[in-house]
């Protein structure tokens, strides 16, 4: 059983990073964003093409996640500046970064077998290879989940969450929703790309499809979180989402054990996504029927 959990939760921290970035968009900013399902392998590509090239692993890292950044500022122009409405302008980046992902990698699928990465000196100091990745996951979402705390917690931060709670009442402050949205998608793409960067880097490969059904895997996390460990405060909600990720990975790792198809595996995130977001209705009519 520690043998499956372990590398499960590690992937389960791996994934975080992608779920707290469409966090910031579903939740703070109130949008569906669909460029993560393009921005995801945006961040894998970059960094596989670069290590493969012989870059440093947290040089090739940073650099998917200014490639994550542009894509998460191309949404925003299209929304903000076209007024394009924000999930078709997520679909439209989506699509156009299928083409670039495969420009950057050259093929379909990048190899990364015998390829220095960044849990390759974690490993160098006696670590087996699922420690490695454990230490990076826990390492990497306990500097994000920081990071967004207190950035999210300074006055720009508060716009841009002001800005998904009433548009209209922030701008009636003086503050450009048009930027703040547009930052926030910027932040929401940077941290899809890292995790996509790092998730290539765990499985020894990057893939121009793994983007396929991130946006529901990302939801996913945040309805598992959310219903299981609550949303109390700003700071809660950050440790439900990376815990709601661990949750999700640890459901998929028990139903495959117990002998589903992995081919079905999008059709069972689907329906447990549904279940969750249904969850408060029913919870609603459960109540008023104890009331009656």
């Amino acid at each position: 059983m520690i043998d499956l959990l372990i590398p499960t939760i590690s992937q389960g921290l791996l994934w975080s990073i992608m779920a707290l970035g469409v966090y910031l968009t579903f939740r703070v900013l109130d949008i569906a964003d669909l460029t993560v399902e393009g921005s995801f392998p945006l961040g894998a590509a970059v960094a596989a093409a670069l290590l493969v090239e012989g870059i440093n692993p947290i040089v090739a890292i940073f650099i998917a996640a200014v490639a994550g950044m542009v894509a998460g500022v191309v949404t925003g122009i299209l929304h903000t500046k076209l007024k394009i409405p924000a999930l078709l302008a997520g679909i439209l980046t989506m699509i156009a970064l299928y083409s670039v992902n495969l420009r950057i990698m050259g093929k379909a699928n990048l190899s990364l077998l015998r390829t220095d990465t960044i849990f390759t000196g974690f490993v160098d100091f006696g670590l087996k290879n699922v420690e490695a990745v454990l230490a990076v996951g826990l390492l990497t979402v306990l500097l994000f989940a920081v990071f967004i705390y207190y950035f999210f917690g300074t006055e720009i931060g508060a716009a841009i969450r002001a800005t998904g709670y009433n548009q209209q009442m922030i701008r009636a402050n003086g503050v450009n929703t048009d930027f703040t949205i547009i930052l926030g998608l910027l932040f929401s793409n940077a941290l899809v790309a890292i995790s996509g960067a790092l998730v290539a880097q765990s499985n020894g490969f990057a893939d121009v499809g793994m983007g396929v059904g991130t946006i529901v895997i990302g939801l996913a996390s945040v309805i598992i979180g959310e219903v299981l460990f609550g949303t109390r405060s700003f700071k809660n909600c950050l440790i439900s989402v990376i815990l709601g990720s661990i949750v999700y990975r640890i459901v998929i790792a028990i139903v495959l054990q117990m002998g589903m198809p992995p081919n079905d595996l999008k059709l069972f995130t689907a329906v447990l996504v549904a279940l969750a977001l249904s969850m408060p209705l029913f919870k609603d009519k459960w109540n008023n029927r104890a009331r009656g």
